[in-house]
């Protein structure tokens, strides 16, 4: 992805911060702890975590979406960073990340920049697309342009599965304490466009060889593909399939992770 249209974003796809509950509830994050927002996006999911009393810093590879970030939490607490390769000045409680580790194509080194970022015992928390996601936009996609005589585009996602995932983890240091895998199929009510409107702001890279004039077509003949198993009602769906996980830096050999002062006691029950 090149760049981001960070006011649509946030107008059209609000879906992405709205639908973070689980995550966020995963997290479980108190006042005192310095959490790390990695892709942070707009900022609004981190202003939430800030509103814990944790300390948050919001990290995103995209101007656009610093800037936005930094409206919300002040820009001392934003930071302009590639996910494959950032350092922070000191180590944090916990990596937090929704809807952003799929982007990263090398997820090996964006692990071990997190790992790198906590302090032993520290958490990450995230929630990303896993295996399956998008499948039918996708299989349409390429479908739609085969039919114009164009080829299938490489996709541009990091789709792994649990198992995938927790190896990842485990190989950087990592012990998972929790890792769901569920369908979730997502509501795209503010996209009259349908499909077309979600290529525009997440598939861009799959229609950038399409002709301009060639591109409403191309469009208009996903929609009609999907439209047998992503409408109803009316209502466009996207097929995603959600990863979400809690692993722990170097946790002690005991299995318990020390609580901040007046933690309360949610994730670390998982570690017992």
């Amino acid at each position: 992805m090149s760049g981001w249209d960070a006011d649509r974003y946030q107008r059209q796809f609000g879906f992405v911060s709205a639908m973070a509950g689980g995550v966020l509830e995963l997290l479980d994050a108190s006042p005192g702890e310095v959490v790390l927002d990695f892709g942070c996006g707009t900022g609004e999911l981190a202003a939430r975590i800030a509103g814990t009393g944790a300390r948050v810093i919001g990290l995103d590879s995209d101007p656009a979406m610093v800037a936005a970030a930094a409206r919300r939490l002040g820009a001392e607490h934003t930071m302009l960073a590639d996910g494959h390769d950032f350092r922070l000045p000191e180590p944090v409680d916990a990596v937090f990340s929704n809807a952003a580790l799929h982007w990263m194509a090398r997820p090996g080194e964006v692990v071990g920049c997190v790992r790198a970022a906590l302090r032993p015992g520290g958490r990450f928390v995230a929630e990303m697309g896993s295996a399956g996601n998008i499948a039918e936009i996708l299989a349409a996609v390429g479908a739609a342009l085969a039919e114009a005589g164009l080829p299938e585009p490489a996709s541009p996602w990091y789709f792994p599965t649990p198992a995938q995932q927790a190896a990842l983890l485990e190989g950087a240091g990592f012990r998972v304490a929790r890792m769901e895998y569920f369908p979730r199929p997502t509501p795209l009510a503010d996209c009259p466009d349908g499909l077309a409107d979600w290529l525009e702001m997440f598939g861009g890279s799959l229609t950038a060889e399409v002709p301009a004039a060639l591109l409403p077509q191309v469009l208009a003949r996903v929609n009609e593909l999907a439209a047998p198993r992503l409408r109803h009602g009316g209502e466009w769906f996207a097929d995603y399939w959600r990863l979400r996980f809690l692993a722990v830096a170097d946790p002690p050999a005991t299995g318990r992770v020390e609580y901040p002062p007046g933690r309360r006691r949610g994730w670390s029950e998982l570690l017992r």
